[in-house]
């Protein structure tokens, strides 16, 4: 007698599906990476314009610190430490979350959100790498080189320690971008609206490249908790310089580790919940 397999049992489902999604990550970006690629000299026109853009605001900065000495007890070196951090992680961050989750609102509106829902993959896994962004290129470039620049100005008690934790601090200060990003994004599943959030977003993000000390108390105490983007470069630079952290205090290093797996964890929870709660363009 035949004995019929019956169907996989939850778990091992999950698992499969899990799996499925990793092995087609690579076509989903090469895909992307391709058509990008069709207009490589619109591409590289952009990074340019972004890194002149960037490099100016920087100089900006860099004039004031030459006129008073230091901005908040950073001279001009640290500084040069913490422009490059914050951008080096935002755009880490946001190549997987900005554009790919600011769209959601107009996938909803139009319906095509749908489609989405559909395809043999899993929705998070086609959104982020079928759009992932490598006009960041420029942001990557200019941080880098900035960042280089600068280690070899700062003075920086190096040891195996405090790289793997310089490294380990980027990762999560990235981690916390995009999910900062993602459920942003994602609450158009349910509102329908969200980029307005995006605007406040990016309110908070300007004020991270600054040192957080130079902000009266209050705003110090929103950017690393309701408003967490002084874990973005402030925390973790401060940690690596040694230099007093506003409210955190001893609990800088560990909070700054932490915080992108955490809002990761909140992020998934959250996109799960939106799913869930997703009515489609029908209302």
């Amino acid at each position: 007698m035949a004995v019929v397999p019956g169907p996989p049992a939850p778990h091992c489902a999950g698992r499969l599906s899990v799996l499925h999604d990793i092995t087609l990550i690579p076509h989903l970006v090469r895909m992307y990476v391709r058509t990008r690629m069709e207009y490589r000299g619109a591409m590289f026109l952009a990074w340019l314009s972004q890194g002149f853009s960037y490099a100016a605001m920087y100089a900006t900065i860099a004039l004031i610190i030459a006129r008073f000495d230091n901005l908040g007890g950073w001279v001009w070196a640290d500084m040069a430490l913490l422009l490059a951090f914050h951008l080096l992680a935002y755009s880490l961050g946001a190549s997987l979350s900005f554009t790919q989750f600011r769209d959601i609102e107009e996938k909803v509106r139009l319906g095509t959100f749908d489609a989405v829902l559909i395809k043999p993959v899993g929705p998070w896994t086609f959104l982020v790498f079928s759009g992932i962004n490598i006009g960041y290129g420029g942001h990557i470039i200019l941080a880098t080189a900035l960042m280089t620049w600068s280690l070899t100005q700062v003075e920086v008690a190096w040891s195996p320690v405090v790289v793997v934790y310089f490294l380990a601090s980027l990762v999560s200060a990235a981690m916390l971008t995009a999910a900062l990003m993602t459920m942003i994004g994602t609450t158009a599943l349910v509102w329908v609206r969200s980029r307005h959030l995006f605007s406040i977003f990016f309110g908070f993000w300007e004020l991270a490249r600054y040192p957080l000390n130079i902000f009266p108390a209050p705003l110090q105490l929103l950017m690393v908790t309701f408003a967490p983007l002084g874990f973005l470069a402030f925390v973790p630079v401060a940690v690596i310089l040694g230099k007093p952290v506003p409210i955190l205090a001893d609990w800088a290093p560990v909070a700054s580790l932490v915080a992108g797996p955490v809002f990761g964890l909140l992020a998934m929870a959250h996109w799960r919940w939106c799913l869930r709660n997703y009515q489609g363009a029908g209302g």
